[in-house]
């Protein structure tokens, strides 16, 4: 047990290890970038009637007028103490801005992606038991429809049916700051929601699918079928849990796809998060809080991998911890 511990902490040391440096690498990248976009934030924020003294001078306030690097020096210092920086266009603290919108954005992706997997894993167990039937193969037809189908043309789809045709639901979202507004208001948040949800039900039903057929050739199962065991128990109690684990590395990764989903989801049904922020900031050009969310899409995706990876290690007895 003491070993088991042990070798599990070091797992865990170099896994954090190596996020902190995929962060900082993501950091300079996204920084560098944003500075090759614009090497003047005074002339974005002062705008372009404003006279080269004015701009030059702001700059040199904010420190715009150091060297490249020594600007990243000075923003890693500041996300060292938890400053995100502020808003050029808002005037507000971009960590408080972040804060107000987080909440939403991650109560719709998780509602998204919890109605995702409830409906995507009893289909790809589905599938795989009626492999190659009409089940499986209109099933598969249709995922691949809807992974074609972009998002936003999607949720106009749902908007015009569900909406217009068919008086439903609202084409708009719910206007509440609240985050828990998806379960106080689920009529308003129901097309989002499903917006969200149905083009990862396409790609997780087809993993979850290659995954049960593989697991169904395995020994385990046709043991526990030889032992005459009733086909709901296999499913249930010996499939289940093994055929799952891919997902959950998949899950993982597919984090900053559900941001970026947001993005779009929110945008067309005027929904107020993140995503809705990042669309505002990036046509008024405000870069500290377009930097801001890339780092957030960064984080997510590293904390995605990194949960993912400690979850299957802790599942999975084949993982080797010291590799």
């Amino acid at each position: 047990m003491e070993r088991g511990f042990a070798q599990m902490t070091w797992y865990v040391a170099r896994r954090l290890a190596i996020s902190f440096l995929v962060l900082l690498g993501i950091s300079a990248v996204v920084f560098f970038l944003l500075h090759l976009v614009s090497d003047s934030p005074g002339r974005v924020v002062l705008g372009q009637r404003a006279s080269p003294e004015a701009v030059a001078a702001f700059n040199q306030e904010h420190g715009f007028d150091r060297p490249v690097v020594a600007q990243y020096v000075g923003y890693l210092d500041q996300l060292a103490h938890g400053d995100l920086g502020r808003s050029y266009k808002l005037n507000e603290d971009v960590g408080t801005l972040l804060w107000q919108n987080a909440g939403r954005s991650a109560m719709l992706s998780a509602a998204g992606l919890v109605l995702a997997l409830l409906i995507a894993v009893p289909l790809g167990i589905l599938q795989a038991v009626r492999r190659n039937r009409f089940v499986d193969r209109a099933a598969t037809a249709a995922s691949y429809v809807l992974y074609a189908t972009p998002s936003f043309l999607l949720g106009l789809i749902l908007i015009a049916v569900f909406s217009q045709a068919l008086p439903i639901f609202p084409a708009e979202a719910s206007q509440s700051h609240s985050p828990w507004v998806v379960f106080t208001d689920p009529r308003a948040m129901a097309l989002p929601v499903i917006t969200l949800a149905v083009t990862s039900v396409a790609i997780f039903s087809q993993y979850q699918r290659s995954s049960a057929l593989d697991q169904l050739g395995q020994d385990y199962i046709r043991v526990a079928r030889a032992k005459g065991l009733p086909e709901r128990l296999i499913l249930t109690r010996h499939l289940l849990r093994n055929a799952c684990l891919p997902l959950i590395t998949l899950v993982g990764t597919l984090v900053p796809t559900l941001l970026a989903g947001n993005l779009i989801v929110e945008s067309l049904f005027n929904y107020p998060g993140l995503g809705l922020l990042f669309l505002n900031s990036l046509q008024r050009e405000d870069y500290p809080v377009l930097l801001a969310y890339t780092l957030i899409g960064g984080v997510l995706t590293v904390a995605g991998n990194f949960v993912a990876d400690l979850v299957v290690a802790v599942a999975d007895r084949r993982i080797e911890l010291s590799k």
